[in-house]
């Protein structure tokens, strides 16, 4: 990665507010980031090519998520190459974090990113949300689906008091007023990514 890479993310990082990052997560997520424009070559893992643009509606996109997590565990539900779950596992290695896929070749990247690295709080899965098991604190999603499909596909995923995280563009109100009955999204959060001139959302949603 090269130095105008490396000071656009120190930048976009200091501009985010984030305190408490651990050591060197810098390097980490600009290995990450070379590793993603590796495999995207052969794997088409994202429709984003260029590394600016990646390091900006990739990384810097997936960490404005970070003021907003609460809990110990986490899982990404249709991940696609490791977004957000894999930026909020390098940021937060006492998060347990279950990245969660059923495009095979996503999750052999994801796989290879977490061995080659060692990151040790997150596991790749392939799978349909509909069919894995688990509790969860945090269910979060980007892009991946409508929310009350987000519900209906990973509701049994979801802990006792855990919640919903939704990432959007816009503010889904349409979506929000169609989620299935016995949930209600307890806010819409504006976030403001650095560098990027679009509109960002995070809904959160709760059972009740």
């Amino acid at each position: 990665m090269n130095d105008a890479l490396a000071r656009k993310l120190h930048e976009g990082i200091g501009r985010l507010g984030l305190s408490g990052l651990p050591a060197g997560i810098e390097p980490q997520l600009l290995a990450y980031l070379a590793l993603l424009l590796k495999w995207n070559a052969a794997y088409n893992l994202t429709a984003v090519r260029d590394p600016e643009q990646m390091l900006v509606k990739h990384l810097l996109d997936s960490l404005s998520l970070l003021p907003q997590l609460r809990g110990d565990s986490l899982i990404d539900v249709g991940t696609g190459a490791g977004l957000p779950g894999l930026v909020l596992a390098l940021a937060r290695p006492a998060l347990r974090v279950t990245l969660l896929d059923s495009n095979g070749k996503k999750v052999r990247f994801l796989r290879q990113v977490i061995a080659e690295m060692n990151i040790p709080n997150a596991v790749a899965v392939q799978s349909r949300a509909e069919a894995f098991e688990g509790r969860f604190d945090v269910v979060t999603s980007r892009a991946f689906a409508t929310l009350a499909d987000m519900i209906e596909w990973s509701a049994h995923l979801l802990a006792e008091g855990g919640e919903f995280l939704a990432m959007k563009g816009q503010s889904p109100g349409a979506e929000i007023a169609a989620l299935p009955a016995g949930y209600q999204a307890r806010e819409v959060v504006p976030l403001q990514v650095p560098f990027l001139d679009e509109e960002r959302h995070l809904v959160r949603i709760v059972r009740g």
